[in-house]
């Protein structure tokens, strides 16, 4: 019988968010790879699908549970995960089952700490706190707004330069240990290529807010992209965004088409895992503009989208927050802190997209393998 090891994300809260979903399944699926058998545990609260009068609507939360049995079902994870419902109610494995689960387990892997359940906590050996968006937990903790490390034993970041010198954000007095975002392979294939259009998937804004700190405001994507916004212009390619961007935002939205980037519904674009794979893939390199926050920091953030093109045989033209430290850009992977260099870079991988490409799933093997990742990342935490 496999050796339990649960992992807590946030999938059911965000329906038809293709690449949120695959960016926290893809440590389930590494597990099993492992030899693990993973439990998939999320919660839906009833304030979760809460509407504009702040009133739990009966439609969201039917859609927020089918979104998670149909993600769960992609990722062959159907009977092995836990939506937690009020009162006991559970969708998938029993509250008694994930219990047993997470007290054999030799941890729990809580994703940016989504599991709050203290009864459940208790139960866990080492409980590690994984961080996939550096900067935000640490400065809401600085900040006295939340404390999400509360009750964790161990610390792992996606930022690699947590605890460096040339790294701005607070380490809160703990020990980070860098990991990369893990990526399942074998679920990414190099199909030849469709196009020469360079693509993006993001939030325009995202869930999270500016964050003030020390005289300075950290910003959000839409801060660094209108520094790159006259791109295309630039380079004889396409490019094109599946972005979540509000209408409010229409003056954006207007000069990203004046300076010719193709907007995709992210709704059709990456709305299910499987039209959010067929988007990648279907790309020629993806053009990856980061949040201000992992930017101004030099978190060392890198993205767990970038990491799905690379394994995908898709080059990857990535802003520098400080990955260098690890993931040294190169074939395959380029790196631009201005304009000019991210013109630079686009050209480069044009003029030899072949090379590029093969770089890019050899980069995406030797580096961000799932096995490779979660195997190292426990060994460093203390689980064998």
């Amino acid at each position: 019988m496999r050796t339990p090891l649960p992992v807590a994300a946030s999938i059911a809260q965000r329906p038809g968010y293709g690449g949120h979903a695959w960016a926290f399944f893809q440590y389930a699926v590494g597990l099993r790879q492992l030899g693990y058998e993973p439990i998939l545990i999320d919660r839906l609260s009833a304030d979760m699908t809460a509407g504009a009068n702040g009133v739990s609507s009966a439609p969201a939360r039917r859609t927020a549970i089918e979104w998670f049995r149909q993600v769960t079902e992609f990722a062959g994870l159907e009977s092995s995960s836990s939506l937690l419902l009020e009162d006991g109610e559970t969708i998938g494995l029993s509250r008694e089952e994930v219990g047993k689960a997470i007290a054999a387990a030799p941890c729990l892997l809580n994703l940016m700490g989504f599991l709050t359940d203290p009864d459940l906590l208790d139960r866990a050996e080492t409980l590690v706190f994984v961080d996939v968006d550096p900067g935000f937990p640490q400065l809401w903790r600085e900040l006295g707004l939340a404390d999400l490390f509360a009750g964790h034993h161990r610390f792992v970041s996606v930022g690699a330069n947590l605890g460096q010198a040339d790294c701005g954000v607070p380490t809160c007095g703990l020990e980070w240990t860098a990991i990369r975002p893990p990526v399942a392979l074998d679920l990414w294939q190099c199909p030849p290529p469709a196009s020469r259009v360079f693509r993006g998937v993001g939030s325009w804004r995202g869930p999270y807010g500016p964050i003030e700190h020390r005289g300075r405001t950290l910003g959000l994507r839409v801060h660094e992209f209108r520094k790159f916004a006259a791109l295309p212009r630039r380079v004889d390619a396409e490019f094109e965004l599946a972005l979540d961007i509000d209408p409010a935002d229409s003056r954006d939205m207007k000069t990203m088409r004046a300076n010719e980037w193709r907007l995709a519904d992210p709704a059709v674009a990456a709305g299910s895992p499987s039209a959010y794979r067929d988007f990648v893939q279907s790309s020629g390199a993806e053009i990856a503009i980061a949040k201000n926050i992992y930017v101004d920091t030099n978190s060392g953030w890198f993205s767990d989208r970038s990491a799905c093109f690379l394994a995908s045989g898709r080059p990857v033209l990535a802003q520098d927050t400080g990955f260098a430290a690890s993931l040294p850009p190169g074939e395959g992977l380029l790196a631009f802190g201005t304009l000019e260099e991210a013109v630079a870079g686009a050209e480069e991988i044009l003029g030899d997209w072949p090379r590029h490409s093969r770089a890019a799933r050899a980069l995406a093997e030797e580096t961000l393998d799932a096995k490779k990742v979660l195997g190292g990342m426990l060994s460093q935490v203390g689980v064998a």
